[in-house]
């Protein structure tokens, strides 16, 4: 039933696009999750969107606070060693770490000499590294300019330590399809005893497409084996995406093939970090509506994400290493973060996953067209006893989260006067407390925030009426 001062507008629902300037990435999910549809089917549980204004989670500080661009990790015995584009006068850079959050910076350049094959005039044109165990030794992928052809391609060289000094291996680049624009961003993916290699093609310099590939090479990754195969290339220029995709990084989690990459332009915070997925290995690749880590989703504390390598770091916890434009918002930096897959969906911890209302589990209450709300939508008529509205959400490592719920309060006490409201929150079937929500009419939003200790993986919230009147349009676990 209505409650006894509701005043709620019908103002024509506007889209969705319109509606989110700060939209993020969605995610569909419920007993058989959608990953491919902006608003999933009656019955499933929400999807996240990025807000435009909302209060921030804890930020996420750097791990290495240098320029230490694209990332990649290999880790060795217990040490993990990170590589990264060059800066600092070094080609190649080089960190290495126990527990990849404490850094050793290696004052050496792991690449000192690069291959016959490569100008370096201009200087800085050598970005990107992959490094792996092939068994013998390590094998470096790095990218760097082609004397021959002008364009950016993919050459090799060999070390016996992951300290390097890592040298050379052949006088011509192992993959350069100048046709395409050159190749970049190499990154190694193993399965069934067979080594591929992931590279993107460069066409975004020369208004071509720009693919990501799969390539079957050598064990010691030496030699191409076979023909690329494409998996993805950009959408529509307009999309976060901006024309091109790059950084592959392909990993395989609960029998899903996840492959991550970038978009956008490196140099700006609109540069972003996207995904998609597959049932096989050469896919086909269905990507998720929208980037899973942004600069909004990070609330504007890590600018332009992306860059990103995997790794199982200690305890067996995933982690998500890249790269991002700190504090003085030049230099782009190292951050490590707690990484989850939901339903095949990178979750990062720290970057800030949004459930709409709408799409939630609810009893005694009811969607409604909702002027300002996200996608022009809320939950009211939470309005008797034993009236909810459940949520459930993903952490991607246990502990203490924020929980930020977005609402609408028009509550009136008994003169009249604007009035606070409250839900009783629980978390997982046990009381968590109450959210108290200060006024501020119907149909104006505002966030307030509780901490919440979730459990890795699934979750369950729910929000059930207390004091007085509020409207529901999201809440955004950090």
């Amino acid at each position: 039933m209505d409650h006894p001062n509701d005043r709620r507008g019908g103002l024509p629902r506007r889209t969705r696009a319109a509606s989110r300037r700060g939209f993020v990435a969605v995610l569909a999910l419920g007993a058989a999750a959608c990953l491919a549809a902006l608003a999933p089917a009656p019955g499933a549980v929400p999807s996240a969107l990025a807000p435009a204004v909302v209060q921030a989670p804890a930020p996420v500080t750097p791990v290495l606070d240098q320029d230490f661009a694209d990332p990649d990790v290999v880790r060795v015995g217990r040490v993990f060693h990170a590589y990264a584009t060059n800066a600092h006068g070094r080609n190649i850079q080089h960190a290495t770490s126990t527990d990849l959050v404490h850094w050793t910076v290696d004052g050496t350049d792991v690449l000192p000499e690069v291959g016959a094959w490569v100008t370096l005039d201009p200087p800085g044109h050598v970005w990107a590294p992959e490094v792996f165990d092939n068994g013998d030794g390590f094998t470096l992928h790095y990218t760097a300019r082609d004397r021959a052809g002008g364009r950016q391609c993919i050459g090799v060289a060999l070390a016996s330590s992951p300290d390097g000094p890592f040298r050379p291996v052949g006088d011509r680049p192992l993959v350069c399809p100048t046709e395409l624009g050159g190749a970049i961003d190499a990154s190694s993916y193993t399965e069934n005893g067979t080594r591929h290699l992931l590279w993107k093609s460069d066409g975004n310099c020369c208004r071509l497409d720009t693919w990501l590939h799969l390539q079957p090479v050598s064990w010691d990754g030496t030699r191409v084996t076979g023909d690329p195969v494409r998996l993805l290339k950009q959408d529509d220029p307009h999309t976060w995406e901006q024309g091109l995709v790059e950084a592959p990084t392909l990993v395989k989690r609960d029998g899903r093939y996840v492959l991550l990459y970038s978009g956008g332009d490196y140099r700006t915070n609109a540069y972003a970090g996207g995904w998609a997925t597959a049932d096989t290995l050469t896919g086909p690749y269905v990507k998720g509506n929208g980037p899973f880590m942004t600069t909004e989703s990070f609330a504007d504390g890590i600018g332009g994400p992306g860059g990103q390598d995997v790794v199982t770091g200690p305890g067996g916890q995933d982690r998500i290493l890249f790269h991002g434009r700190g504090a003085d918002g030049v230099r782009r930096v190292l951050y490590a973060a707690d990484l989850g897959f939901a339903d095949g969906r990178p979750v990062v911890r720290g970057s800030r996953t949004v459930y709409e209302a709408e799409l939630a589990r609810m009893y005694k209450a009811a969607v409604r067209d909702a002027r300002k709300a996200w996608g022009d939508r809320a939950v009211g008529h939470i309005d008797e006893p034993d009236s909810f509205v459940e949520f459930r959400v993903f952490a991607a490592s246990p502990g203490r989260h924020t929980l930020a719920v977005r609402y609408g309060n028009g509550s009136l006490d008994a003169s009249g006067a604007p009035a606070a409201a409250s839900h009783a929150l629980t978390v997982n079937g046990t009381g968590a407390g109450a959210v108290d929500y200060p006024f501020t009419g119907w149909d104006e939003w505002a966030s307030t925030e509780v901490p919440v200790d979730l459990r890795a993986g699934w979750n369950t919230l729910r929000l059930t009426k207390g004091d007085r009147y509020t409207e529901l349009d999201a809440v955004d676990v950090a």
